[in-house]
């Protein structure tokens, strides 16, 4: 799966259907245009459900009519332009049905008349407002958390249901039944198509960017299956964050989470081996970090301060992802793993525990003072959070008290922890590493 690129249908096999490449560009727009499709129609009607059915019904006339018309000049005008003619027609249908055509049929073109003369144009111009109007809806509070994942994926990220299926090891069934039970949920609930206000905005914005940040964690480290990471979803993740930067340019937390994920992303190329086994990040090879995206992240991150500094002065504490965004930017700008900045990673996290306490943050934090004080003080860190019902079986920690072990010579406790790490983790290739480095230690031993 790879954003933009997931159909097979770009083949210029001479044997192959000769209409392939236009269906392969049909499928790139429509991975490009349908939130900004299903975004303006939803407006129109007010359903989620009802704007991507018709959104659909404009791809299925795409690809009826464009192998043997041509590609117009502006695809996603015509995509447009084709749904906004089956929106008028379902609100005529809808009309016809209530016994009440004649005066809503009025009423509509008095409505297109004063306000909305050019159809298409008028959803162009205000476009922006209504992909995030889009976002916020996907990710109100009324849904689960897993629903919000499923939809958003679904009508910002443009993805199928067998894709995200795929992307979460779930099977399609239950994926396709999230949806459907969101958009039915969103519609018994009356929940507006509207950008919250106030305290509201920053209830909700922190729901958008925690969905956003889960679909990219879960493709940086796979909770399980057979792959350590899934850059493409990465991708999908980073493009959504992406595009919320660009709707919401005043909010410094937006910028501080596209900081850490362009950072985190460079480093794709390098996190495994040709086999596919899993690289460690004080061993990859940072020639492979890709500098395009670390200096896109440096960006971010230098705007995310800024808009932050602002705030600080009105006495709002810098966010979570900011600080996480700049714990990446150290990692980033050390040339070697030796060279990295420590101690200001050590006290980053100190930072981001006093503000968002937790403990996975303690458990990062204890890695980044061993490294910058000792295996030893940061195992003083584990002990205080090892009782942690949180972490009860999380396959970090032992894997961690492990390393630090294996540091302070205390090899048959570290191939015990490793041992341990391994039977939690849900991961065949971190599985893998963690048994390796049970067997490694066990072999030092003797």
């Amino acid at each position: 799966m790879s954003s933009g690129t997931r159909s097979d249908t770009g083949s210029t096999n001479p044997q192959a259907d000769p209409h392939r490449d236009v269906r392969a560009a049909i499928d790139a727009v429509w991975r490009i245009e349908s939130p900004r499709l299903i975004a303006g129609l939803t407006r129109i009607t007010r359903d989620i459900a009802a704007a991507e059915d018709l959104a659909h019904d404009a791809l299925v006339a795409a690809l009826e009519q464009w192998p043997s018309g041509g590609i117009p000049s502006n695809p996603g005008a015509w995509l447009m332009a084709a749904a906004k003619n089956r929106a008028i027609d379902l609100v005529r249908r809808r009309s016809l049905l209530e016994r009440k055509h004649g005066q809503l049929g009025r009423e509509l073109e008095e409505k297109q008349e004063k306000s909305v003369p050019d159809y298409v144009s008028a959803l162009d111009d205000d476009i922006g407002d209504d992909l995030l109007r889009l976002i916020f809806t996907s990710c109100h509070p009324v849904l689960s958390t897993e629903a919000q994942l499923a939809l958003t994926l679904r009508l910002i990220g443009g993805l199928t249901t067998n894709e995200i299926a795929h992307a979460f090891l779930v099977p399609e069934p239950s994926i396709a039944q999230r949806i459907v039970r969101a958009k039915r949920t969103l519609a018994d609930e009356k929940v507006p198509f509207e950008i919250p206000r106030g305290e509201e905005l920053s209830a909700r914005l922190a729901n958008v960017l925690q969905v956003i940040y889960l679909i990219f964690n879960e493709g940086y480290a796979a909770t399980a299956g057979d792959d350590w990471h899934r850059p493409a979803l990465c991708e999908d993740a980073l493009r959504l964050g992406r595009i919320l930067a660009e709707l919401a340019p005043q909010e410094p937390e937006v910028h501080g989470l596209v900081a850490l994920m362009e950072i985190q992303a460079s480093r794709s190329r390098a996190r495994v081996n040709a086999k596919g086994e899993p690289i460690l990040l004080l061993e990859q090879n940072r020639a492979q970090w890709d500098q395009l995206l670390i200096h896109r992240g440096f960006a971010a991150l230098a705007r995310a301060e800024e808009l932050g500094r602002a705030l600080g002065s009105a006495g709002r504490s810098v966010g979570t992802y900011t600080l996480q965004g700049a714990i990446a930017a150290c990692h980033a700008r050390a040339l070697t793993a030796d060279a990295t900045d420590w101690p200001r990673i050590a006290g980053l996290y100190a930072a981001l525990a006093q503000i968002a306490p937790s403990p996975i943050i303690e458990l990062n934090r204890a890695v980044a003072v061993s490294m910058a004080e000792g295996p030893a003080a940061g195992l003083a860190i584990l002990d205080t959070i090892a009782a942690e019902p949180a972490l009860k079986n999380y396959h970090l920690l032992p894997s961690v008290r492990g390393d630090f072990l294996r540091k302070l010579g205390r090899l048959e406790e570290a191939r015990v922890e490793f041992a341990r790490a391994a039977a939690l983790t849900q991961n065949s290739r971190e599985r893998d590493l963690l048994r390796a480095r049970a067997a490694a230690c066990a072999a030092e031993s003797r």
